[in-house]
């Protein structure tokens, strides 16, 4: 497979006034925290601060664990893509996801926990990656990756260092 991601997609012509394109992100900024600390506070009220602390805690130890056994389960399948001489596309995918999920389950916080062990569901996480490519912001080609024909030219810049 070989995933490519279109610029295109991502800022179309006539969007690209930056307040636009991050206006989204900003609002996900706000909001979050708020909803984090709310569910502190109403879960806390119901059961206690210390056992919400513990909670918390006790969420990211495991969250880090999951992350751990499946990102290595990932590795193994990057490997074997690059041993068959194919581009590992879903397994670059599937890392990025948690990559994410790691991080929001290392964020204190209820909400960010629960989006974070969502990401560790493997169907839903290649559900979330098809998603992606299916709004085209990911092009994706299936079959192994093709060799360049040696007989062309390949253009770039180079400059050597040892000359002075």
């Amino acid at each position: 497979m070989l995933l490519c991601v279109r610029a295109d997609l991502i800022f179309p012509a006539g969007k690209s006034d930056m307040a636009v394109n991050s206006m989204p992100v900003f609002i996900l900024f706000l909001v979050v925290p708020f909803v984090e600390i709310y569910l502190l506070v109403e879960i806390g009220a119901r059961i206690g601060a210390p056992w919400t602390i513990l909670l918390v805690v006790l969420t990211a130890i495991v969250g880090a664990w999951l992350v751990r056994v499946q990102g290595l389960a990932t590795w193994r399948r990057f490997q074997a893509s690059l041993a068959r001489n194919e581009l590992p596309a879903t397994a670059l995918a599937e890392g990025l996801c948690l990559l994410i999920a790691g991080a929001l389950l290392l964020t204190p916080g209820f909400f960010t926990d629960a989006v974070g062990f969502a990401c560790l569901i493997p169907p839903l996480r290649r559900t979330l990656i098809r998603r992606f490519i299916q709004r085209s912001v990911w092009k994706v080609t299936q079959g192994p990756a093709q060799p360049r024909d040696s007989s062309e030219p390949l253009d770039g810049n180079y400059k050597r260092i040892d000359d002075k």
